[in-house]
């Protein structure tokens, strides 16, 4: 598998980590050995412009998620690219008690997740979803 990360951003980020957790969440959705999913890291500003362009909402959030193929769920070994706002995610883990690394693994594991055709648009949806992103890396660093 490919994990391509590209850091933008001035907060440590542990890449390494970040790479095997990605790879991890593709494995266990039973993607092939060829699949490449590239991760952005930026901070708040980057990802308000994306999301303002992309999705409407002049405000950063924590990640998001561009499919590579026409339609969301379709896909090759290019799966898209996941991008994670650090600013975002460090403020999150410092809200919630939890280390930057356990969110970030929870980011990337979201994001991958929406490439491969899970949504989180309903209730019902969004749990089915974080209970398959802490099958992944753990009910604890999912919480």
């Amino acid at each position: 598998m490919e994990i391509l990360i590209k850091n933008s951003q001035p907060l440590p980020v542990n890449s390494d980590r970040l790479a095997a957790t990605a790879e991890k969440a593709l494995t266990s959705e039973g993607c092939s050995e060829s699949s490449e999913v590239s991760i952005l890291l930026t901070d708040d500003a980057g990802i308000t412009e994306l999301n303002r362009e992309y999705r409407g909402q002049d405000r950063p959030t924590d990640v998001l998620s561009f499919y590579q193929a026409e339609g969301q769920g379709e896909h090759d070994d290019v799966l898209g690219d996941v991008v994670i706002s650090v600013e975002t995610a460090q403020r999150q883990s410092d809200e919630r008690g939890k280390l930057l690394d356990d969110e970030m693994d929870l980011l990337v594991t979201h994001g991958i997740l929406h490439l491969l055709g899970y949504t989180d648009y309903t209730k019902e949806s969004a749990r089915r979803m974080q209970a398959r992103a802490a099958q992944i890396i753990g009910a604890e660093a999912a919480r």
